[in-house]
């Protein structure tokens, strides 16, 4: 992707523990401000928590707490059940009428049964235990608050609760926390008079709050021309989007667990961030034994089999285990809508079955089986009956890096059944085409990921010239020193304030100079970001789809790149993103520069354009900056109407059409930018043309998140699998194994296994820092130690990389600890010798031996994998099969060694293996295997 700030430039740094309100300053006064808080404050007084107040454990633990009365016959029912959070007892309950009530446990228990010390009608009532009741008249929906001091009274307040001023929408969290999607993990609820969302983040993150398309009234953020900067405790005003008023970003300095509230004053958003104090409802705890005994593993063959994605007609065998005295079981099957992003996210009714019971020896065994008919993502859960009460056991509550949906499949989790289905968390499976191939290659792939402005400077005829080139309507940089860090506008750099502007003269020829290098390294696969002609550095705002940019070389000196890789056995895929274009571009030629006739020629609409059909414009609009789209706000790059046929012809369609001209002039494949922003039957259309015209060409999409959908054989062979690269580096830099490795375990069962193995495994990229960066190695100012350790945690990365299925992805200049941070310095030059760099060539040695490793044995590329025989909080230990050769792979990201004793599976035969490394022979003792782990590293143990 580009760079690209999704809602605006506006930034807020807030540090410590905040609680921050809000309101668009775009019309608010000061005055109005202040008096909109002074309305607010007893609302807000009653959810936030105080600077000095800490959190305790509930005083009735285990047991819940019951809103108790005439209109649940004195009962403990659930829907009228407490939820705790932090300090005091939470409960959001629509009655009506005059009803006695007291607060209790299930058991009235002496600790538990709260009631008033005589009827009063004011609040809060004082309450005592075993008190009288409370009377009170109930008119709708009301917030009931139980606060249990250590040492004070307990009191009881009843609030009543407006509707939800943005009725059945659901806000989100969007920012750098989770690429800006809408995750259900971050999704905001309402409760009464606000929206809350508890967070536990950490770090400086950039945010909007948002609705799941980002439309414009429900995006709320930092108020267009700031930043603002929040102080603890004080109001920040901010804007609401609308058709005339955009947006800017909002920052904050996250820590520990917090709450974000919403709320709306006087028509007017107020935004808190604090301590955490939601008791959120969609936390609950389930005490019935029976409800709790319930039991699905997805990845468990005694559960669910056969294992993981399945092609269309299979038919697939489900089980659930309990306690006896279960009513009745249900399968719920739904197919998910495949459209378009993630942030569309909806299911529908596929089929109810229910479950056969039969008795085991101490436990109850439920099962039934469904075929799977049509290709499709599927979403599953169960319906059990337990005495009057139904639950569903859903998928678990882990978060799933980038990803919407929550889960990780596995072994699920028991929850009372919700209001809504969409609460509910889905196992997910996948069903793909019969048909569906991947290029045989694509197992063997080791990619070099070049961002070829900044790699290579081979032709200086070719260089950019500040007095002659421009950038749109501007001006251009150069770097005279090719050791120069890439310049950031209003960074004191010296730079001007223009973004994407400043180049260092990389181009083809330099790239073709270092073929042999890159063969030396081991990789055999090129992956460019795009070398089209455009205006700015990067190149996702092209210009002309049909010719090399000329600071890169010529149509000819591409055709020189690939066939002179293939000579060396490196395959060429090219990048490029069909969703938008530049302004400045002869298609849209916004600053009428070119003698095409572009759709939005010197900024006007032009409907006799040959272009015109592939925008949508508005030209009811005085400002031309809103007579077009511009991807996700960023008007640099105008939005293509994909829908258009003139369009899909020129990209995918004609016999001339640009995927194929450029798969003609020796490309082997292609790798799609922002690729869940065009329509889903675009790139059905788009492959089919590409598999006929040239049938091994691999295709790659640019998705962040769980691709399913993308894997269904109609549409994209493979992905960057940054849950993989997210996965690795936080394992790498030390993070818990045992919660970190489920998220590879989804994509090991939901992707089919030729998706799996030709997934795009990268550490590092030109939309995200780099893997040093990210290690500690920031700058070099960075002490001599923790570089050191940064970069030996890079090469546990790469070892990890080169041990699991897919494609291992080497990003230019990490093989030589080139470091840098977000955009633009990930983007820094390699530091060539004969340019004055200073390579390091130990660690490149150590990229080179690990590249081999995975060369020498096949076992790695092709080899099976299941779940981890071993697992703790720092080793993982794999068993990869193929054939008659078996290989045990171990991992360590603790700075000790560990020795780790683990059962082989039953069909592991060999009593020997051999440390491909290091070259020692280690025996099996009784099925079981005793290996030491270095610090930082790993093992590979190939059989004898």
């Amino acid at each position: 992707m580009p760079r690209h700030a999704p809602v605006g430039p506006c930034a807020i740094k807030l540090v410590g523990t905040i609680v921050l309100t809000v309101f668009p300053a775009c019309f608010a006064s000061a005055l109005e401000t202040h008096n909109a808080i002074a309305q607010a404050a007893p609302a807000l007084s009653a959810i936030i928590a105080t600077p000095t107040e800490t959190c305790r454990p509930s005083p009735v633990a285990p047991r819940a707490l019951y809103l108790r009365g005439t209109f649940n016959t004195w009962g403990a029912i659930e829907k009228q059940r407490f939820n705790y959070a932090c300090n005091r007892f939470e409960l959001v309950a629509t009655l009506t009428g005059t009803h006695t009530f007291k607060v209790g446990d299930e058991e009235w228990s002496k600790d538990a049964d709260f009631g008033a010390n005589a009827p009063a009608p004011g609040k809060p009532w004082l309450l005592i235990p075993k008190g009288r009741d409370i009377t009170y008249t109930f008119h709708g929906t009301h917030r009931i608050v139980l606060n249990m001091p250590p040492t004070d009274s307990p009191t009881l307040s009843i609030d009543t609760c407006p509707p939800p001023p943005l009725g059945d929408t659901t806000l989100f969290l969007r920012g750098s926390m989770n690429n800006w999607t809408a995750q259900d993990s971050f999704a905001f609820t309402y409760s009464c008079d606000a929206y809350y969302l508890n967070t536990k983040l950490n770090g400086y993150h950039e945010f909007n709050i948002a609705d799941a398309a980002w439309s414009s009234g429900n995006t709320l953020g930092s108020p267009a021309g700031g930043p603002a900067t929040a102080k603890f405790n004080e109001a920040l005003p901010i804007a609401k989007s609308s058709s005339t008023i955009d947006v800017g970003n909002l920052t904050f300095e996250f820590g520990a667990e917090q709450t974000l509230r919403v709320a709306f004053a006087g028509g007017r958003p107020l935004l808190t961030v604090g301590a955490k104090s939601f008791a959120d409802p969609n936390d609950q705890v389930i005490t019935d034994p029976l409800a709790l005994s319930l039991r699905h593993d997805s990845r468990n063959l005694a559960h669910k089999t056969p294992f993981g994605a399945v092609p269309a007609g299979t038919t697939v065998k489900f089980g659930l285990t309990a306690q006896p005295g279960v009513k009745s079981v249900t399968l719920v099957m739904e197919k998910r809508r495949l459209e378009g992003n993630q942030d569309v996210l909806e299911y529908t009714a596929a089929a109810r079955i229910p479950l056969i019971r039969s008795k085991q020896s101490d436990h109850d065994r439920w099962t039934t089986e469904f075929v799977f008919k049509d290709v499709s993502v599927y979403g599953y859960y169960f319906e059990a009956v337990i005495g009057d009460r139904t639950f569903v056991y859903q998928n678990n509550g882990q978060s799933i890096f980038w990803t919407r949906e929550k889960g990780s499949n596995g072994l699920g989790l028991v929850a009372d059944a919700p209001t809504t289905a969409k609460a509910i968390r889905r196992f997910r499976h996948t069903v793909y085409a019969r048909d569906f191939n991947v290029p045989a290659w694509a197992r063997d792939v080791v990619y070099y990921y070049i961002f070829p402005d900044r790699f290579r400077n081979g032709d200086a005829k070719n260089d950019q010239r500040p007095d002659v080139d421009s950038y749109q309507d501007k001006g251009i940089e150069f770097h005279r020193n090719w050791l120069d860090k890439p310049w950031k506008p209003g960074t004191g750099d010296g730079s001007d304030d223009v973004y994407s502007n400043d180049f260092f003269g990389g181009d083809i020829a330099g790239i073709i100079d270092k073929l042999d290098y890159i063969a030396e390294l081991g990789a055999n696969t090129l992956y460019m970001t795009p070398l089209f002609r455009a205006s700015s550095n990067h190149k996702y705002d092209t210009a002309d789809f049909k010719n090399i940019d000329p600071h890169f070389g010529t149509n000819a000196e591409f055709e020189k790149l690939t066939a002179e890789a293939h000579k060396r056995g490196i395959r060429v895929i090219p990048d490029t993103s069909l969703n938008h274009v530049g302004s400045d571009s002869i298609y849209f030629d916004r600053y009428g520069k070119y003698k095409t006739k572009g759709a939005f020629e010197g900024a006007k609409v032009r409907r006799d354009s040959p272009y015109a059909s592939w925008f949508s414009f508005d030209e009811s609009q005085s400002d031309p900056n809103r007579q077009f789209k511009g991807w996700v706000g960023v008007l640099d790059l105008p939005e293509l109407d994909k829908a258009s046929k003139t369009y899909r012809d020129f990209a995918y369609g004609a016999p001339d059409s640009v995927m194929k001209r450029w798969l003609d002039r020796g490309a082997d494949g292609w790798r799609m930018d922002v690729a869940p922003w065009v329509p889903d039957d675009f790139w059905r259309e788009w492959r089919m043309a590409i598999k006929r015209h040239k049938p091994d060409a691999l295709t790659v999409a640019e998705t962040w998140f769980d691709a399913s959908k993308y894997f269904l054989g109609d549409t994209f062979d493979s992905t960057m699998n940054y849950i993989f690269r997210n996965t690795v580096l936080d394992y790498a830099g030390g993070g818990n194994a045992r919660q970190l490795y489920p998220n590879l375990e989804l994509i090991r069962e939901v992707y089919p296994q030729q998706s799996l193995y030709a997934l795009m495994n990268l550490l590092s990229g030109h939309d995200v820092a780099r893997s040093l960066h990210i290690f500690g190695f920031e700058s070099e100012a960075t002490d001599i130690e923790n570089v050191r350790v940064a970069k030996q945690r890079l090469r546990l990365a790469v070892f990890f990389q080169m041990i699991y299925p897919g494609s291992p992805v080497v990003y230019y200049g990490d093989e030589v600890g080139v470091t840098g941070g977000e955009d633009p310095y990930n983007r820094g030059s390699y530091p060539w010798a004969d340019k004055g760099g200073n390579p390091d060539v130990t660690l490149m040695a150590d990229f080179k031996k690990l590249i081999k490793m995975r060369k020498d044995h096949e076992v790695l590329r092709h080899g099976t994998l299941d779940a981890p025989v071993h697992i703790d909080d720092n080793v993982i230990v794999l068993v990869r099969r193929l054939g008659e050769v078996t290989a045990i792979t171990a991992t360590n990201n603790a700075a000790t060694p560990k020795s780790v004793r683990f059962k082989l599976p039953a069909d592991v035969s060999p009593s020997g293996f051999v440390d491909a490394l290091s070259g020692a022979h280690t025996k099996t003792r009784n099925g079981e295997l005793t290996i030491s782990v270095p610090p930082l590293f790993g093992s590979l143990l190939v059989s004898r």
